[in-house]
């Protein structure tokens, strides 16, 4: 009988009406009394006095009011409900809700419709429908202050509603001043953005109490006031709030990304933590900021951390009594101490990492490819890449004769990695200044650009040696040894912005009289010193060389690196690169297109934008054939689109032909050598008339009748087209580059990146082709994971020489600097298969050099574990990527390939004592984790080593000292950390 019931029951209910959803008056009988059925006498009870106290609310009698309000205040307020159920006051309340709502409109007197509004507040959680925002209204109309009282739950909802709300009235806004004739809505002028601000300000410190630090940063971010944060953040909270904060950026847009990095320094800089705080400013690239955290603090010691932090990232800032640290003069002091603590001071060979007792039986033949002078140039770029640092080496230093086993440039390149081997130390001057009195003009060239490198990014306060002794060549007259001489400027001053150095190269690069390779130089060098500075002069004097060359020179490939110094000034600096842009668009020259590209790409550098990304990834797309198109519009088309064109334009013609050539099988048609009807011939001619190109590929039977005149219109189109069609080339490999850049930034965009890659390998072009190698290794500088070097190795093998040249040095861009033994492996196989490629097993040599960078110690990471992108030495990396879109150009200028030097740095940890001593102490190394949001006191770190510093820190790693014995000056234990003992530690027993 009860089952009966049942099923009578549930086709009742399913006999609503499925377009309202309202149900049937029978349904609703039978559920109210099912209710009350169910109903406990407690729960009965509740109800009963709920109604009672709602019934005197509707009373005229006005003495009822405020008791009957206090009583259903506590009733609310003191009701206990599970997480997945509504609180029996609000259920039971929620008929009477309408009722209210009228009582509240009929009353006068404030005080009681105050106090009604705050419980109508409450009840509109359960009653209020989409876009009323009843929740909000009846809140700010009520005059109570006391928000807590009403519950967690309650206050979430009231956020909620105000983010909404405060975007409807930005969208009425927006539609009223686009439109001035459509009125405001009447909701508009419900909710003040005042109000609405007051309310949120109230809120924020309730949610950061009770552990809602996420919830108060969007609530802000929602109203556009996050600068009104630091106000109620304290030493409990800022932690939490920062962090989120700082997780937030890469997915806002700007301008709310800066707002957001300005409220995290405000913060820190509040709580006084100050290397925190210096990262920030680092990032927002503000020298003010950063002189700000200099003063706020008169502790000699913790001056010197800050300014260890800025030499890592090679930032130009002036600051008393530290400059000796921000110039880098102890880094090779430092690197040499680690070095003999690692017993690391023997030097190796490049025979060591080549390893060519393992290759297999064929390994007599092995260098039959390379030639041994183009053998011995690849030995000199390993041993410096393998020695980096060190000071000393076997195969160079002590063996004058080395130099004259390579000819040519090469001897320019063997002699500049002795100054790769003194790396940051003074002394390689005096083992490169008796290269300076030799003859040959491609060894001095070598010696000066040598000198740029061993003194990169080491600054005397008081005399720059570099400086000195380079600025008499940089105006020699002979291009090899003054294009050395500026080269070596801009790796020794790169991000120093040495004022000097720009007066010294700014004339050469604004003079359009020069050779155009010495002005680019130019150019690359300031561009690398100014890295990120929009300097006024710099940017005027490459957009003179756009506009004042000749078309014949802008042909060459050295335009690239103009493009590209124009990128670097720009570097991360978003929209201060619009007025760049409009200036572009005055340069008519195929070249325009590709040159924006590259620059929006370094503009918007490291920030994940989605939406510039799919631009790129449209420029990509191939264009859609229209078979049909009319024969106006081919000369706008492509090569391809041509061919197709002219196959649509003869389609009827064709099948005509093959009509008449059945039917008259017997008769012979007069042909031509190849064979083809004459009659289509005479069609191939209407179309060769139209089309010029397709007249190259198609049409040549029909050459010898075309006339001299047209010959020559025909040689002015093609030339025209064949710049147009260089133009989409650079342009394609440019934004293949730019997703890389933009997706630096966020490791989701990083995944998403990879996988966009793999698309644009199997459906683009062979420039694209060429190009998705180097952008997956910029994605994974130093990051060897096996997924990405696979794919590589798999790539490495192409037909295609230039795209398995790329992919070879993408492998060595992975694992710089890791010893990745399972890459070395790849490499040294790669190396036995091209043994008989001299470019590729040249190529392979070197990035065998840059996996074994420094014998592992050294690295070109981007990113620090602050998150702070390095510019200098993501303008070094992208320097060598740029003259990799032509593979053979960079051979014939290997020495291009030492602007890495300057992004190269130690990836140690070294301790210091307040004396600026080292001092051993164990630190837990191991990979970092992410903490953004989780409850309580997590860890940061997850399978961790503990090891004694000095030790080496990989990608993605973290440390954290191992026990309270020291207190550490920096947050982030990386690069040189300042230690101070704790005078409260105890030993355990």
């Amino acid at each position: 009988m009860a089952a009966e019931k049942e099923i009578k029951k549930t086709e009742e209910v399913q006999k609503d009406d499925p377009m309202t959803g309202k149900t049937t008056e029978k349904t609703n009988k039978n559920k109210k009394n099912d209710e009350e059925e169910q109903l406990s006498e407690e729960d009965a009870k509740l109800k009963e006095d709920l109604e009672l106290l709602v019934e005197r609310l509707m009373e005229d009698n006005a003495s009822l009011y405020e008791p009957s309000l206090e009583k259903l205040k506590s009733f609310i307020q003191n009701s206990t409900s599970s997480m997945t159920a509504v609180p029996k006051p609000l259920k039971f309340l929620r008929p009477a809700y309408p009722s209210l709502c009228a009582v509240h409109d009929k009353w006068t007197d404030k005080k009681a419709k105050s106090a009604l509004a705050g419980i109508l507040s409450v009840l509109s959680m359960t009653y209020s429908d989409n876009g009323k925002y009843d929740s909000l209204r009846y809140r700010l109309l009520s005059d109570e202050t006391d928000l807590e009282s009403w519950g967690h739950e309650y206050i979430r909802h009231l956020a909620l509603e105000i983010g909404e709300i405060y975007n409807d009235e930005l969208e009425k806004e927006a539609n009223a001043t686009s439109d001035e004739s459509e009125s405001l809505t009447p909701s508009s002028s419900e909710f003040s953005k005042d109000e609405i601000l007051q309310l949120s300000l109230d809120i924020v410190p309730y949610f950061l109490k009770h552990n809602g630090e996420e919830d108060a940063v969007d609530l802000l971010l929602e109203i556009e006031s996050i600068e009104k944060l630091p106000q109620f953040v304290d030493e409990n909270t800022y932690q939490r709030v920062c962090k989120y904060i700082l997780a937030c950026v890469p997915l806002l847009p700007p301008p709310e990304d800066i707002s957001f990095l300005q409220t995290a320094f405000s913060i820190y800089l509040s709580q006084s933590q100050l290397t925190e705080a210096l990262s920030i400013a680092i990032r927002l690239g503000n020298e003010d900021l950063m002189r700000s955290v200099f003063d706020a603090t008169n502790d000699k010691v913790m001056h010197q951390q800050l300014a260890y932090m800025l030499a890592v990232q090679k930032v130009s800032f002036e600051y008393d009594g530290i400059q000796d640290i921000i110039g880098n003069t102890k880094l090779s002091e430092h690197f040499l101490y680690l070095a003999k603590e690692l017993n690391l001071t023997v030097p190796k060979v490049p025979e060591d990492i080549y390893k060519s007792h393992l290759d297999n039986s064929k390994s007599i033949f092995s260098n039959t490819g390379m030639d041994s002078a183009q053998q011995n140039l690849a030995a000199s770029f390993v041993n410096g890449f393998l020695n980096l640092g060190y000071s000393n080496d076997k195969l160079i230093v002590d063996n004058d004769s080395w130099v004259y086993k390579t000819k040519g440039d090469g001897m320019t390149s063997a002699v500049a990695s002795i100054g790769s081997i003194y790396q940051w130390n003074l002394d390689g001057l005096q083992q490169l200044d008796k290269y300076l009195y030799v003859e040959e003009p491609e060894v001095k060239a070598g010696a000066l650009l040598g000198i740029g490198i061993s003194a990169a990014g080491v600054h005397d306060a008081d005399v720059e040696p570099a400086l000195l002794l380079l600025q008499d060549y940089v105006t020699n007259t002979n291009s090899k040894i003054s294009s050395s001489a500026i080269l070596g400027l801009g790796i020794a001053f790169a991000g120093s912005r040495n004022e000097e150095v720009l007066g010294l190269l700014l004339p050469l690069a604004a003079d359009t009289s020069l050779p155009l390779e010495t002005s680019t130089m130019a150019c690359l060098a300031l561009s690398h010193i100014f890295v990120g500075t929009c300097n006024g002069d710099i940017t005027t004097s490459i957009m003179d060389n756009f506009l004042e060359r000749t078309t014949t020179e802008l042909k060459s490939e050295w335009v690239r690196f103009l493009a590209l110094s124009l990128g670097l000034l720009y570097l991360q600096q978003g929209e201060q690169v619009d007025d760049v842009m409009e200036t572009l668009t005055a340069i008519e020259h195929p070249m325009t297109s590709a040159i924006e590209v590259l620059i929006n790409a370094c503009a918007y550098t490291g920030t994940g934008d989605v939406l510039l990304i799919q631009d790129l990834l449209h420029r990509l797309t191939p264009k859609a054939v229209n078979k049909e198109e009319d024969e106006e519009e081919s000369d706008s088309e492509d090569q391809a689109n041509a061919m197709n064109d002219f196959l649509g334009t003869k389609e009827e013609d064709e099948e005509e032909t093959a009509a008449a050539n059945a039917g008259a099988s017997n008769t012979t048609t007069p042909t031509d050598a190849n064979g083809d009807a004459a009659t289509e011939d005479e069609d191939a001619m209407d179309v060769d008339e139209d089309d010029s190109k397709t007249e190259k590929k198609v049409g040549q039977d029909s050459e010898n009748e075309t006339d001299g005149v047209k010959k020559e219109d025909d040689d002015e189109e093609e030339e025209a087209e064949e710049e147009k069609e260089a133009g989409l080339i650079e342009e394609s490999c440019f934004a293949v580059l730019g997703i890389a850049l933009i997706a630096i930034g966020e490791d989701i965009g990083k995944e998403m990146s990879l996988r966009h890659f793999g698309h644009l390998m199997h459906y683009g072009n062979e420039y694209i082709r060429r190009m998705v190698p180097l952008a997956m290794g910029l994605v994974s500088v130093a990051d060897p994971q096996m997924k990405v070097f696979d794919t590589l190795t798999r790539f490495s093998h192409d037909p295609d020489l230039d795209v398995s040249m790329n992919s070879v040095f993408a492998m060595g861009l992975c694992g710089v600097g890791t010893n990745n033994a399972r890459l070395a492996q790849l490499l040294r196989q790669l190396a036995s298969y091209y043994s008989r490629e001299q470019d590729v097993l040249f190529i392979t040599r070197l990035a065998q050099g840059l996996v074994h960078l420094g014998k592992g110690t050294m690295t070109m990471d981007l990113y620090n574990d602050a998150n702070v992108l390095n510019k200098t030495t993501l303008a070094s990396l992208l320097t060598v990527l740029v003259g990799l879109v032509s593979p053979n150009f960079m051979l014939q200028h290997h020495q291009l390939f030492y602007m890495m030097n300057s992004g190269i740095r130690p990836k140690f940890i070294i301790t210091l004592d307040e004396a600026g001593e080292p001092i051993k102490v164990n630190v837990r190394v191991g990979q970092a984790v992410e903490t953004v949001g989780q409850a309580g006191k997590p860890k940061t770190i997850t399978g961790w080593i503990t090891q004694s510093t000095p030790v080496l820190l990989g990608h993605g790693e973290r440390a954290e000292l191992e026990n309270d014995e020291y207190i550490s000056y920096t947050s982030n234990i990386e690069g040189i950390v300042i230690l101070r003992k704790n005078p409260d530690f105890e030993a355990e027993e």
